[in-house]
């Protein structure tokens, strides 16, 4: 059932995610289900959920139109996205006309060039719509133009895919990411550099946790804010990995505390709980406040 949106009504913004819960745009009763394990962002996917072939799209469509309405409208906290085919794709301009301005983005897979982000803002541009990018980088030339890629002014996070990536250089998946660990900081990096948040790849293991959650480590040690979920377990380990605790807040906060203390007395070094400080602990500080939702809603 077609569910019209009240005038003004908008999905969440989003700025660092820890999280970002995909569902299968063909499916309204598991999207119905996203906000339930409360993700930072949601994304309805018209690409890898749906078997790629004309029929299967052209039948997914209508669905995924219709329950990102209702989501949007049922969960109006909540940061809700559409993944469309790539640009270069046969089901790409199709997948527009699911887009509505109420998103609060488009998640584009296997962009490889800042030309290839160029032609989705101008396809949005032709349909009045003006809504931010996830940008997937999943293939080798994406990885390798990532920088450029993530610096066009319509990109405003971005996520790596291993799987993709690994098929596209014809490698093999490892448990141990070796495969992927040059690619994956160098998305990393570029997302530092071109001042985007960087979402880490996907874990396919459903049921293992511990897994996830050292994958997940290494995606935090690289620098990406968040995680790709692909099940709705996945959400709360995303958050403990990318989250801050409650201790860490209190942390920062004593050590900001001490180097305002210090400066007001003149002193330019001092030390916290025996070691010395310096500018790069203030600044991971600042940063670990700034992303975490504990410290926002106090």
């Amino acid at each position: 059932m077609f569910v019209p949106l009240e005038a003004g009504m908008t999905a969440a913004p989003m700025r660092r995610p820890r999280s970002v819960l995909f569902a299968p745009g063909n499916r309204a009763d598991l999207i119905a289900k996203l906000p339930r394990r409360r993700p930072d962002a949601v994304v309805v996917d018209l690409e890898d959920a749906i078997p790629g072939n004309a029929e299967a799209k052209a039948q997914a469509r209508p669905i995924a139109r219709d329950a990102v309405r209702a989501l949007i409208a049922e969960a109006p906290h909540l940061a809700v996205f559409l993944r469309v085919n790539a640009p270069h794709s046969p089901y790409f301009a199709e997948d527009l006309a699911v887009l509505t301005p109420e998103l609060a983005g488009v998640v584009v897979p296997k962009l490889e060039s800042a030309a290839d982000v160029q032609i989705v803002t101008g396809a949005l541009q032709a349909r009045g719509l003006s809504l931010p990018i996830l940008a997937g980088l999943e293939t080798g030339a994406g990885v390798w133009n990532a920088l450029e890629i993530l610096k066009e002014p319509a990109v405003a996070w971005a996520y790596f895919g291993a799987e993709d990536y690994t098929t596209d250089l014809g490698g093999r998946r490892t448990v141990g990411n070796q495969e992927v660990l040059f690619a994956r900081s160098r998305v990393a990096l570029a997302a530092r550099l071109a001042g985007v948040p960087a979402l880490d790849i996907v874990v396919t293991a459903l049921n293992d946790e511990p897994g996830f959650r050292a994958d997940a480590e290494q995606g935090r040690a690289l620098g990406y804010s968040g995680k790709l979920c692909i099940h709705p377990a996945q959400v709360e380990l995303a958050h403990d990995v990318f989250g801050a605790t409650p201790a860490e807040v209190a942390r920062a906060r004593a050590v900001l505390a001490a180097a305002h203390a210090a400066a007001q007395a003149g002193h330019g070094a001092f030390s916290f709980e025996g070691q010395m400080v310096d500018e790069p602990m203030l600044g991971a500080a600042r940063a670990l406040l700034a992303q975490a939702p504990e410290a926002a809603d106090e």
